[in-house]
């Protein structure tokens, strides 16, 4: 499986190009695309939800008088037909229901299935005595803030105790940018989504995220073909993707087979980082790691870090960091190594600053460059673009991408897609823009939108066991790009794991690395 293999997710005005393509171009008529949509809802519900004991479930289904609407008809028509107990809603008038959703609101008349009419002042429904709640009510071109009749609605909806499904997407959220006008914040809070076709971008976003729960995509009959001449140009790393890209283990392999990494890193009480760095890097696989630091450090680290070698490097004395005249000792290293990794603790003393400028410039095998590591560009970032004979892949955080870029941090923060976008073509890498969501660009403009992490993650040291961990799958040979999706979707991963048993409070770098070799079993199964 390749990167371009990828599910793609779409904004909702790229759905609506994608449907338009499908019934226009290739013939597909739009009511066999509800149909199948309506389908592959109460399908997931039956299977998932239900595990086919849906014999007898009251089930209420919600629906506006649109395209949501009637997809909400196809899929409690069907729950009915498998004996499930379904009331349909509607906000607002019968007479008013236009197009497919109409064809499909009649079929429920002709099998008498109760239709109820919901108006603004009415009587709320008794959602609380449900066994479950579908909500059909609007769909992905939604926006601006949910009134009327509605909004009553959906306030009653969410105070209910029943469990929640969205047909395609939350009622009220901007499938785009994951945001609900307000106030109130009015949006539909389903424990899942099963969304049509492609997930959409704004389910990924928080705070909307929040109100996906657990998200499904349902086919529903649209050809590869419709999405692919859309040119969307941001795709989802999934788990199955990672799986598929473990790097093969022969069973007659020695300690070279799997590569050798060397990270660069450590300062003065910032030992840590490194030795986080080299522990990750030696978990996820890798045969032998170096880990390169201040020689009056390397007692230290080599107690942090077992199994890596450390590597004493020269230093200035008097403050305990990498010293500009280490060059030539740390570039014949490079030849020895399949990957490279700088800046986990570097410090920002200009002789490492210049140090790490002249490493970058004359590296020779795949680099990841991290945290101090980008700070020594923060005032030449166009010599980061400068030809060399190596990829290079770049992990900023919002602050280090604002530096490199010239922007503030709550410019970048506000979209990062759009800032690791810009950096990728800019600079001529792969760049891993972290945060929630991480995203991963590539010079010519696709985007990959890592799923995985929790809240837990946001500790000190975290980014260096994302260094490491990426170094480790480069070293093993990786191509740059797989490397990156992989690195970013097992960390959050890890982060996941770790967070099952320390929670997310008390979350903290080294929980990541201890979680590695479970979730690696997890993943080679």
């Amino acid at each position: 499986m390749k990167p371009a293999d990828l599910p793609k997710i779409v904004t909702a005005a790229q759905m609506r190009a994608i449907d338009e393509r499908a019934i226009q171009g290739m013939g597909i008529p739009s009511l066999t695309l509800m149909e199948n949509a309506g389908r592959g809802v109460a399908t997931l519900v039956r299977d998932r939800i239900f595990e086919d004991s849906i014999k007898g479930k009251r089930v209420a289904v919600v629906c506006g008088r649109g395209n949501n609407g009637g997809d909400g008809f196809v899929a409690g028509r069907y729950l009915a037909e498998w004996g499930a107990r379904v009331t349909f809603y509607l906000i607002g008038a019968r007479s008013t229901i236009k197009g497919d959703a109409k064809i499909n609101c009649d079929r429920l008349m002709k099998v008498h299935l109760p239709v109820v009419e919901l108006s603004e002042g009415g009587p709320k429904p008794p959602f609380n005595e449900f066994d479950l709640l579908l909500d059909g009510i609007f769909g992905t071109g939604f926006h601006g803030p949910i009134t009327g009749a509605a909004a009553a609605v959906v306030d009653a909806m969410n105070q209910s105790k029943t469990r929640i499904v969205a047909i395609d997407s939350p009622s009220g959220l901007n499938a785009d940018t994951g945001e609900c006008v307000g106030p109130p914040r009015r949006v539909i809070n389903a424990f899942r989504t099963v969304t049509l076709a492609c997930s959409k971008k704004g389910q990924w976003l928080w705070p909307g995220r929040s109100n996906v729960g657990f998200l499904e995509v349902v086919d529903i009959g649209i050809p590869k073909e419709a999405v692919g001449n859309e040119g969307v140009n941001l795709s989802l790393i999934t788990e199955d993707f990672v799986r598929h890209s473990l790097p093969l283990r022969p069973p007659d392999a020695h300690k070279g087979t799997f590569g050798k990494a060397l990270i660069i890193g450590g300062a003065v009480g910032m030992s840590g980082a490194i030795a986080l760095a080299a522990n990750a890097c030696m978990r996820c696989g890798v045969g032998l790691t170096y880990a390169g630091c201040p020689e009056s450090l390397a007692d230290l680290v080599d107690i942090k870090a077992t199994e890596p070698v450390v590597l004493p490097l020269p230093e200035v004395r008097a403050k305990r960091v990498l010293a500009r005249r280490g060059l030539g000792e740390i570039i014949k290293h490079f030849a020895r190594v399949d990957a490279v990794a700088i800046g986990p603790g570097l410090s920002t003393h200009h002789e490492t600053q210049e140090l790490v400028r002249r490493l970058v410039a004359r590296r020779i095998k795949p680099t990841v460059l991290d945290a101090d590591g980008l700070n020594a560009f923060a005032e030449t970032p166009e010599t980061l673009a400068e030809k060399a004979n190596a990829p290079l892949i770049i992990t900023p955080h919002a602050g280090e991408m604002a530096r490199l870029l010239g922007s503030s941090v709550e410019s970048i923060a506000s979209d990062r897609e759009s800032a690791a976008r810009q950096a990728a073509e800019r600079f001529g890498c792969i760049v891993v823009m972290k945060g929630a969501p991480t995203f991963v660009a590539e010079p010519g403009g696709q985007i990959y939108l890592n799923p995985t992490g929790n809240s837990g993650m946001a500790s000190g040291g975290v980014g260096d066991v994302l260094t490491g961990i990426i170094v480790s799958f480069l070293a093993q040979g990786c191509e740059p790009l797989t490397a990156a999706l992989m690195g970013v979707y097992i960390h959050g991963l890890a982060g996941d794991f770790a967070a099952t048993e320390k929670g997310e409070r008390s979350l903290v770098a080294s929980d990541l690395v201890e979680a590695l070799p479970e979730m690696l079993q997890f993943l080679a199964v």
